[in-house]
């Protein structure tokens, strides 16, 4: 059993890992970061359309309302602030890496509209805005001396809970199924988010939220479950995204009967309202019977009237997706799409300084999460678009720093070899399972049912049943059987263990929709279509125990100079 010690691991390597990890080895921290991918593979590269700041910095203000009331008032408004505020300084610090922004004619930033926005403030290199900044940043962690541990799956969060502390992970090679243990001061989680667990969604195969489940299972808390982002744009069939930035440079959206129907939903802003509102209002046409295409399911989304040479400049892999998954040429055609599962609002509650938090009041120590794992709370009840690179650049580079400050504090808890034994005896468990169920069957009835059941509606009748269902494949996922029993990048035992993930944390998706009578941002209660703020302007923390029950506690959203009012758009 190798053991491996570092000052600070890092779990994850897209944006908001590799921002930390720039920082913790400039500082001179033992520092490696373990992935599953490839690096330049993470789901930040997936980002297409843009990253937010107020370049004009009198309109750092607005961005901070836009924010605020784009998240339907849950989010906590001192990490808004800093967000909004550190936003103008992260454009720059990528600039200077290398990152190549696209630019006006007389050579500042380019900076496209996004729904939910008073102005254009999206930062973009075409719409590969996401892929730009991973690469540039994964370079210059490479140049620094990071030191990657690629495809390696982290099973286990090593925590003593008397303690609060952490002291690292155990984790699987994938090429040979070794388990070894990596032992550190400090263990900073940056795994993405989860919407993998629903049937139609944009997310990379890798999104299955394996790190909300390593602190479920040390009886951690998960905070805002219940808020997943629906993008309104996927491609029709396969929920294949395709961006906002469609939308902030013209596009329109037409129902089958040709009316562009968001006039009705939101007369002021039409397509470029926020994601929830766009997105209720498509599935909402669909529902009515005023759907689009050949099965009446989809709306078109028309970009024929911005011209061959405007989508050639700046949306030139939208052209491409939907030309690979579709056959249709975007300059010629209406493009078929309808919502998709696209983002994760809750996450690892944190303070605002990334420590992950133990309970309602506790701090854990040596232990930090960021990105779309964590919920600094800066996205409230929903994301506003070009956001989450700027949450992941920004509070990666401040989980980063805080570790660097807290190092000298933090005692290296000694790991040894019996470290490794309950991720050793899961996967053992699994390989000599010899049940009658299959994992992807499992997992397709996952999915399918969080869509229906837990998806852009819900009410009271479908969560309960999903409650009931994910109850039922708990119990079927103990009577599973591999087919492949060897060590040997098995990917079939890699599937088990994130099946099992998403289980985990399917249930307080659920729990704190169940719970939450009011519709808010992304979370919409058919039997409760308004907002409750007297009862339900709080954040929900949801605990996990060994079989399977959920327990929700409550804790106070931070109000600044913002009080929550109708949205209107």
């Amino acid at each position: 059993m190798n053991i491996y010690r570092y000052d600070a691991v890092i779990v994850g390597a897209g944006l908001a890992g590799l921002s930390a990890a720039i920082e913790t080895k400039k500082a001179g921290l033992k520092t490696c970061v373990i992935s599953k991918l490839h690096p330049l593979r993470s789901h930040s590269g997936a980002a297409q359309g843009g990253i937010n700041a107020a370049l004009n910095e009198a309109d750092t203000t607005s961005h901070e309302f836009d924010t605020i009331k784009g998240g339907d008032y849950l989010g906590d408004q001192d990490a808004i602030k800093t967000l909004c505020q550190k936003a103008p300084e992260t454009i720059r610090r990528l600039e200077r890496m290398g990152a190549v922004f696209s630019r006006e004619a007389d050579g500042t930033i380019a900076q496209r509209a996004f729904g939910g926005q008073s102005k254009p403030r999206a930062c973009y290199a075409k719409d590969r805005t996401g892929l730009t900044c991973l690469q540039t940043i994964y370079e210059q962690a490479d140049r620094l001396g990071v030191e990657f541990v690629e495809e390696w799956f982290a099973g286990d969060l090593l925590y003593d809970p008397l303690s609060r502390a952490a002291y690292g992970v155990s984790a699987m090679k994938l090429a040979t199924g070794e388990i070894a243990v990596f032992n550190a001061k400090a263990t900073l989680f940056a795994t993405g988010g989860y919407a993998r667990c629903y049937a139609t969604n944009s997310n990379a195969h890798a999104n299955t939220g394996d790190g909300l489940s390593l602190f479920l299972r040390k009886g951690l808390p998960l905070e805002d479950m219940e808020f997943v982002q629906f993008h309104p744009t996927g491609l029709a069939g396969s929920g294949v995204l395709i961006s906002e930035a469609a939308r902030g440079e013209g596009g329109r959206l037409y129902n089958g009967l040709n009316e562009r129907f968001m006039e009705k939903y939101a007369p002021q802003k039409l397509e470029l309202a926020p994601r929830d509102v766009v997105s209720r209002a498509i599935e909402r046409e669909i529902a009515e019977g005023r759907g689009a295409g050949e099965n009446k399911d989809a709306i078109w989304l028309d970009l024929t009237h911005l011209g061959e040479e405007l989508i050639a400049q700046k949306l030139p892999e939208l052209r491409d997706l939907a030309k690979s998954f579709l056959g249709i040429d975007m300059v010629k055609e209406r493009v078929p799409i309808r919502a998709t599962a696209h983002y994760s609002m809750g996450g690892v509650p944190t303070d605002n300084e990334c420590r992950a938090k133990a309970s309602e009041t506790l701090l854990t120590s040596g232990l930090y999460a960021a990105g779309e794992c964590a919920c600094v709370s800066v996205h409230g009840a929903n994301r506003l678009g070009a956001n989450s690179l700027l949450e992941a650049a920004a509070f990666g580079r401040i989980a980063g720093e805080t570790i660097v400050r807290d190092i000298n504090d933090l005692a290296l808890i000694k790991a040894d070899a019996t470290d490794a034994l309950r991720f050793a005896d899961e996967t053992q468990r699994l390989l000599s399972s010899r049940g009658g169920e299959r994992v992807a069957a499992l997992r397709e009835k996952l999915q399918k049912s969080m869509s229906a059941n837990a998806g852009v509606f819900r009410d009271q009748t479908s969560l309960k049943n999903q409650t009931e269902i994910i109850a039922d494949l708990r119990d079927r996922f103990s009577r599973i059987a591999l087919r492949d029993k060897s060590k040997l990048f098995n990917t079939e035992l890699q599937e088990a263990l994130e099946f099992g993930h998403m289980l985990d944390y399917s249930a307080l998706i659920v729990a704190g929709a169940l719970s939450r009578e009011e519709s808010r941002g992304a979370h919409y209660r058919t039997d409760f279509p308004n907002r409750n703020d007297e009862t339900f302007l709080r954040h929900t923390l949801g605990y996990l125990n060994d079989e399977g029950k959920t327990r929700l506690t409550y804790a106070d959203v931070t109000i600044g100079e913002y009080q929550p009012e109708t949205r209107k758009y």
